[in-house]
Parts: C-alpha cells; structure tokens; sequence
C-alpha cells in the first residue's frame, strides 16, 4: 500500500471516531485544549518555537514529540490525529486535500526570497549545465513529492523535457544534514539545499549552482502549517492565538538584526536540551515568508494546483485555493497581529 493510500486509511479511520474524539476528556468537554502536538527538525527552530520562546502564544503551549524530515511526513501525522498540527509544501498540501483528507492550512511559515532559497547544486566539476544534463542523474532532496520536487519537474519542463525524458531524472530521498556530504562523495549528482544547510554548503566551497526556486519563479512563500477541521472547529481561539503568534514571530524575525535572530535561536536550542548542533541557525538570514504575519494568498497554491493538475497527479475536479486555505484565524489578514 502506498504512503498516500495509508494515509487515507488512517483518515478515514479517524473520521469515524470524531464524535468519540470530540468529547474527550473532562477538560477538553469543558474548553478548548491548549497544548500542540508538534513535531520538530534536528538542530534547527521551527517558528511556533521561536513564537513560543518570544512570548506571542499567550496561554498556547507546545508539546514536542519528536523530529521530522519531510513535510509530507509532518502532515500526514496531523491528517491522522498523531499532532496537531503540521507543515509542508504548498502542493504536498494540495495532494492531501484533493484525495480527501480534512485539513485546512491557516498561515505560511516559509517560502523563497532572494536571501533564503532552495538551491540545486552540483560540484565545481560537474558536467551538469542545463535541464538535458540531468537525464540519468540523480537529485538528492529531502523528500519526495514536495517543494524540491515539484519545482526541479517544473524546470525540466520549462527545459523542454518530455515526461518520458523527465522520468529518467532519478530522484533520491536524503536527510538534510547528510544532503551535501552525498554530493561531496559523489553519491548524488545534483543536491538540493536550502536555508542554513545551503549556506553551509557554499561556505564549504567547491559547489555551484545549477538553478534556484526562486530564480524559476520569483519571491513566494512555499509552505504552510495546517490543522485538522475537527480541530479547528472544536479549538478556534487556540488556533487563532498560534496562527497570530506564528504572525509576529515572522515580523519578529523580519525587522531584527541578524545577529539578534541567530542570538535567540541559538539560546533556543540550547535550552531545550535535546544534544543537538546550533552550527546550523548560524547561517540563518531569512525566513522567505512573503505574506505580511504569514498570510496566504490564491497565487501561492493556484500555481501548484495547475501544476498537478497538467501533470495528472491531481484526480477529479482540481480543488480552488479556497478549498485549501483560510486567513480566517490570522490578524494579520485584517490588518492586526502587529501588538
């Protein structure tokens, strides 16, 4: 059975137990929960924790549970009741939602500019120049069917390859953090790098860049967290003080110096405790986010829903952005958040 398929059965088995879910315990009966099953990334600060350790999720605690690599990972776990909420890809996203699964994204979390992109890089020496090089290659990513992939399929297309020749372009599932060592044995022909682990890798010294996401398609933000609808339903100001908190540490970030940023993150992660490296948040610059507090706009999944839907990955009617998102939860979206 396919992850997809997995998925689906799990949410169907989830659906059927929503009333049972909905009462809970005492505590829930009487009020709206105010703990957040989430997973985390290795040596890195997701935004809710950089909201959480600011002070902007008021009564909203986090609860971790483990670490993840994927998004397609990330969601999957909040679609089946594992967390409560989770972030990917726009287009992961789209995929979940047309096959039935019952979320909603409520406010973006990362995304491109020209300061922070996700980059496909191979060593000095590679013969890679253009999209024909990369037939019978390998591409490392840090997993399949989302942002790495869609936006490498939509370059090779731009190229001029047809999906026979776009087929050939192998592409390899890989950690972040192992990403550019794969490249540097030759394990891997292309490696795709983004954020710190990229600037990293360019600081190292002998890669190049093939081509850039945001070369390809301009500033945009890429990637959203969402939470179930039962969840939303049952737990709206819960919600709506994660999605504003997440808002301002956007804003946060935004309009601190640098070395402000990298200071918290680091402190960030050494207090939590959990052995990791803060060799990474060093190279942070930006979180991409175009959105002002994180909100959402049709552009940013009308262009990967038609993107599936022309490479018929997308079954049935194709879903329109509003089927996949809300700015309902975000005071940014009416002009507030800013406090």
């Amino acid at each position: 059975m396919s992850p997809l398929r997995r998925t689906l059965a799990a949410v169907a088995a989830l659906l059927t137990l929503t009333a049972a879910t909905a009462c809970g315990s005492d505590a829930e009966a009487a009020g709206q929960t105010t703990t957040l099953r989430y997973q985390g990334s290795v040596g890195q600060v997701t935004l809710p924790e950089l909201a959480a350790d600011l002070g902007y999720l008021g009564d909203v605690r986090l609860d971790w549970i483990g670490n993840v690599t994927g998004g397609p990972a990330d969601i999957q776990a909040t679609a089946t009741g594992q967390s409560d909420f989770g972030g990917a890809f726009n287009g992961a996203i789209v995929k979940l939602v047309a096959a039935g699964a019952p979320i909603t994204a409520v406010v973006s979390y990362y995304g491109s500019d020209a300061q922070t992109f996700q980059g496909y890089y191979v060593l000095q020496d590679s013969p890679v120049r253009g999209p024909r090089d990369l037939i019978g290659r390998k591409v490392g990513m840090n997993t399949l069917g989302a942002h790495a992939e869609a936006v490498l399929k939509t370059w090779l297309a731009r190229g001029g390859l047809t999906p026979v020749e776009i087929a050939r372009v192998e592409l390899v599932a890989l950690p972040p953090v192992n990403t550019e060592q794969s490249l540097r044995a030759r394990q891997i022909d292309v490696a795709v790098l983004g954020g710190v682990i990229r600037d990293k890798a360019v600081v190292n010294g002998g890669v190049r860049t093939v081509f850039t996401d945001h070369e390809l398609l301009g500033a945009f933000s890429a990637g959203v967290y969402v939470f179930r609808d039962d969840f939303l339903r049952r737990n709206p100001d819960t919600v709506r003080a994660f999605v504003g908190g997440v808002g301002r540490a956007i804003e946060w970030a935004r309009t601190q110096p640098r070395e402000t940023v990298v200071a918290r993150l680091e402190q960030i992660i050494a207090k939590r405790g959990r052995n990791e490296d803060p060799a990474l948040v060093r190279y942070w610059k930006s979180n991409g986010v175009a959105g002002r507090g994180g909100v959402i706009t049709d552009r940013e999944f009308s262009t990967w829903i038609d993107w599936l839907a022309d490479a018929g990955e997308l079954k049935g009617d194709r879903p329109k952005p509003g089927d996949v998102y809300t700015n309902d939860y975000n005071p940014f979206a009416t002009g507030g958040g800013a406090q």
